[in-house]
């Protein structure tokens, strides 16, 4: 016993001995700028820091309470375990008066080093943006700096300030997106619809920030211009540092600057792809990046011996051991009680009851354990499709069974042998809802599989919508539904696989942009235009889809167009042209009637449509940065082209040297009646259907008018509010049927 109590004393005496030791810093450094630790590999002085210029801090000794300072940056907070820096961050914001005059404002734009391993955290920050007529944006493109030309941003809106509750950022006083890995600077901007013109009695400005995620908590006097500032300063950014730009394998090998130099420390590679990290191995703690900077934890100390123990303890180096007193057994590092010892005690009975029952377990345990994780697997896929909406969706299934092709309920091992277990090497496409796959059933069919994301209660929902809607439709140009699974953790919806791609890569992607002749181009939008006009009026319920963009457009290898994605979408009463429904769709599609009353109508996709025409004729993106701010979106900047009679100047070549000016100037001049304002003044789908047709003739039977003057006279102000007046005397064939020219007024 007086061997076991000396051990005891010397191992706590060398514990306390390096506790005392433990280095933060290089020796002679300082380890503190006024409240805040600055641990090594940062440094204050050029001696200190690892020796390359982003891990120096200056500390400001001039003021009352000392500062440290990352190059120009405060510096909160420095965290060895999890390689972040917290810095704080200035709201940017703009304010109106009543009039919708702006009275003052300010931006800001942070910019990292370049050659060192320093990027804002993509996983720990948010961009948030707070108003009631606010869109903030937050772009890599600062003046005299370019990045990677990203541009991300949210919108903002609401009436009354009393429909709004604290800590939400859904869209009504405050929204929030996420930003891409590896930012190293950024800038925020800022547009509004109305200027606060309507709502400034109590939100006359709008604010941005780029800051940590979960440290700001939305409240509804954040609208007043004074309430949000005085909390600015309590919003820090957080930046994620690394070690080089190489693993640890590589960087290991070079002994002289590879930075995990403690014995017991370990090396981990960067999340974000470039660098590495060191942290102490298990049992111990301290600094990774100095000599000896890792010491051994003292699990025995009186905090940790009640959760470890029952009763002796002994450390060891990175562990420790636990131990019976003498008079007493038990298993050493087992937490239960140590049991007295006794002559009666029947020890060889034990023994031989705890060697049967081992037995017995031994040989029934396969078949138990078989049984119970059958009886666990068929209730979990039972919970599943419960949570997934099974019975509603049964019932839609059952209703797409007299297609010609019935659709088909798939079990969860029939499509993860379909998608190679999910094999990311199979992904086709990613985006908010979730990734699809590429699968290959037993019958050798190709098809698309559509898995939400885990955890995201809102994608089964949108799954439930999309089944509701896919299971009423039959059409050649809309996606078609092949089945869905209903026992998987997430909703998995099976399509048809269309293998040529989106129309948005065919006409943005690099290599891609010439693969679409104007030819392709019009059959494009005419089969788009006829899939909407059958949901809009020859569904069995008419349907608003409410995302039209061109990423939703799939093309075959035949380049025809197949509509998708219609998880937004919704059914309309057969006496109802409009329903009020939360607004949602994409940035630059948006329809800003429906934006500003959230009065959804099918003319809501016809502005939609009109947008993705005016990609096909200019090679566009629907919002680019590179614009000046009042025509960042394409809507704004090809309706003031028309409007300058400048349309010649932003046509894309290939349909410039395609199309005969008439035809073209007729195609522009529809699509500036479908971005009308109003939604009244736009034309309907089966008004685009037949206009469409009639402009593919001209380009299948072209003729060249003989000069400007005639081809204005052709298209006159008059052609331009009706659309196009060819030859329509016999009809066009839509969906089966035929769309005379009483049918759309002429």
């Amino acid at each position: 016993m007086g061997l076991y109590l000396l051990l005891q004393l010397f191992c706590l005496a060398t514990t306390l001995d390096a506790i005392a030791s433990q280095p933060l810093v290089k020796p002679g450094c300082p380890d503190k700028c006024g409240d805040v630790s600055i641990p090594y590999p940062f440094g204050i002085g050029d001696s200190c820091n690892i020796g390359v210029g982003g891990f120096n801090i200056t500390c400001n000794n001039i003021l009352p309470n000392p500062k440290p300072f990352w190059g120009d940056f405060e510096v909160l907070e420095i965290s060895l375990p999890s390689g972040l820096m917290r810095i704080p961050n200035d709201i940017s914001y703009q304010c109106y008066n009543n009039a919708g005059v702006l009275l003052n404002h300010s931006t800001t734009s942070l910019s990292l080093y370049e050659d060192y391993s320093f990027t804002f955290s993509e996983t720990r920050n948010r961009f948030i943006a707070i108003g009631c007529d606010t869109v903030g944006l937050i772009t890599d493109q600062i003046t005299g700096q370019w990045g990677s030309d990203f541009t991300r941003g949210c919108v903002s809106i609401c009436r009354r300030p009393d429909n709004m509750t604290d800590s939400s950022c859904s869209g009504a006083g405050c929204c929030q997106t996420e930003i891409p890995k590896g930012l190293k600077r950024f800038a925020v901007e800022f547009t509004s619809f109305n200027r606060h013109r309507n709502v400034s009695s109590f939100n006359p400005c709008s604010f941005a920030f780029l800051g940590e995620e979960d440290v700001f908590r939305f409240k509804p006097l954040d609208l007043e211009d004074t309430k949000l500032l005085e909390r600015s300063r309590s919003i820090p950014v957080v930046i994620d540092w690394v070690i080089g730009n190489e693993g640890c394998e590589i960087a290991r090998k070079n002994s002289s600057t590879f930075a995990c130099v403690s014995e017991n420390s370990d090396c981990y590679n960067s999340i974000t792809g470039m660098g590495y990290l060191c942290n102490c191995s298990k049992g111990y703690e301290g600094n990774p990046y100095l000599t000896g900077g890792c010491q051994d934890i003292n699990e025995c100390e009186e905090d940790h011996q009640k959760t470890l123990c029952q009763h002796d303890c002994i450390n060891l180096p990175g562990n420790y051991s636990c131990s019976c007193p003498k008079g007493y057994h038990g298993l050493h590092d087992d937490k239960r009680e140590c049991i007295k010892d006794t002559n009666e005690f029947p020890v060889d009975h034990v023994v031989l009851g705890i060697g049967l029952s081992l037995l017995f377990l031994l040989i029934g345990s396969p078949s138990l354990y078989w049984v119970w994780r059958k009886r666990k697997l068929i209730k979990l896929k039972e919970k599943f499709f419960q949570q997934n909406g099974g019975l509603l969706l049964q019932e839609k299934i059952s209703s797409c069974q007299s297609s010609t092709e019935p659709c088909k309920i798939y079990t969860t091992e029939e499509l993860e042998k379909a998608t190679k277990n999910y094999d990311k090497n199979q992904i086709v496409g990613q985006g908010g809802y979730g990734t699809v796959y590429k699968g290959i059933l037993p019958d050798k069919r190709i098809v698309a599989v559509k898995k939400s994301k885990i955890g995201d209660e809102s994608q089964i929902e949108q799954f439930i919508n999309e089944i509701h809607i896919l299971s009423q439709i039959n059409h050649r140009n809309i996606v078609k539904l092949v089945g869905c699974c209903l026992e998987a953790e997430v909703p998995i919806l099976v399509y048809e696989f269309i293998s040529n791609g989106t129309l948005s890569q065919h006409i943005h992607d690099e290599g891609r942009v010439s693969s679409i002749s104007l030819e392709n181009r019009l059959r494009i939008a005419a089969e788009t235009a006829g899939a909407l006009y059958y949901l809009h009026s020859a569904a069995s319920t008419p349907i608003f889809h409410r995302d039209v963009k061109s990423a939703n457009i799939l093309l075959d290898d035949n380049f025809t167009a197949k509509v998708s994605d219609f998880g937004a979408s919704r059914l309309v009463p057969l006496d109802h042209t409009r329903i009020t429904t939360l607004v949602m769709g994409t940035w630059g599609y948006l329809d800003p009637e429906y934006h500003q009353t959230g009065q959804l109508t099918g003319k809501s996709d016809v502005y939609s449509f009109g947008v993705v025409l005016v990609e096909l004729l200019t090679g566009e993106g629907p919002v680019s940065s590179t614009r000046s701010q009042v025509n960042r979106s394409l809507s704004s900047y090809f309706l003031s082209s028309m409007k300058e009679n400048r349309i010649f100047e932003i046509l894309a070549e290939q349909v410039q040297e395609e199309g005969t000016e008439e035809q073209l100037i007729a195609v522009a001049r529809l699509a500036e009646r479908c971005l009308k304002l109003k939604g009244e003044e736009r034309p309907t789908m089966k008004e685009v259907v037949v206009e469409l047709e009639g402009l593919r003739r001209i380009h299948e039977h072209p003729r060249e008018p003989k000069n400007r003057e005639e081809t204005e006279n052709l298209l006159g102000e008059t052609g331009a509010s009706q659309g196009y007046t060819g030859n329509v005397s016999n009809g066009y064939s839509v969906d089966g049927h035929t769309l005379s020219a009483l049918e759309i007024g002429r």
